[in-house]
């Protein structure tokens, strides 16, 4: 049987074997271009980051990028509906700017929005730091609080066990301190009270004796009103801490 008269007997499975090669050797094809690529890049290697020596190829990448990054730039402000404003000079000095709306509002636009960030991150940052300080003052407060807490115990004699010697002296001479202040302000009040005393005893008799003159009753004798007739009484009553007496041996 001839090939004709086997594809007229058999159209479909010579179609369905043509389409088969077909695909198989369009991935084939593929698969080797892709793997050209990779050689050539592995050969090629990477781009490196840095500032081209040669002036020629230093102005075609100059070129080549600049036209890309124009058209980039016109793509995001067509597809995404943005505000893009876009300015490059060169190492002559020559300016390229591409701006999807007025370059002069938008760069306007972007001083405000950069003086309020700048408002804004001074006020944060008065905010943190005022937040440092109250952090500070607050540790230490509490270390100040931990120091009077442990001084009031130790004053009324907990905690001595870590004491030393010289810190149990310090503390003696403490308390002893501080009760001559507390006595000395105790004797105080009790003169003031005692002179209050005194000047109401005296506007007591003065008024008594008026009341006498006015009645027509004579003075009453045991009136002391005067300061002549008034009498201090001395007595061996001490306030105050009590003296130390050495006693000797016979």
């Amino acid at each position: 049987m001839q090939p004709t008269e086997m594809f007229r007997v058999f159209p479909s499975f010579y179609i369905t074997r043509l389409a088969t090669a077909t695909i198989s050797g369009h991935r084939a094809w593929r698969l080797s271009v892709k793997q050209d690529r990779i050689k050539e890049n592995m050969v090629r290697g990477k781009t490196q980051m840095k500032r081209i020596e040669n002036a020629a190829s230093r102005q075609v990448t100059f070129s080549k990028r600049r036209n890309g990054l124009l058209k980039k730039a016109f793509e995001l402000s067509v597809l995404c509906d943005a505000e893009v404003a876009l300015i490059i000079f060169s190492t002559r000095g020559k300016l390229y700017e591409f701006s999807s709306a007025s370059m002069s509002k938008t760069i306007e636009r972007y001083e405000k929005r950069e003086k309020d960030n700048t408002g804004i991150n001074n006020k944060l940052a008065a905010v943190d730091q005022n937040t440092q300080n109250e952090k500070e003052d607050a540790q230490s407060m509490a270390k100040k609080i931990e120091l009077l807490e442990n001084s009031k115990q130790k004053l009324l004699g907990n905690g001595l066990e870590p004491c030393s010697l010289n810190e149990l002296n310090q503390l003696e001479t403490n308390l002893e301190r501080s009760l001559s202040r507390i006595r000395e302000r105790k004797n105080l009040l009790f003169r003031q009270q005692i002179e209050k005393l005194k000047q109401e005893e005296k506007r007591l008799e003065e008024e008594n004796a008026n009341l006498r003159q006015t009645c027509g009753m004579k003075p009453s004798p045991w009136s002391t009103s005067t300061e002549e007739e008034t009498m201090e009484v001395e007595t061996e009553l001490f306030i105050g801490p009590p003296e130390r007496r050495r006693i000797q041996n016979p």
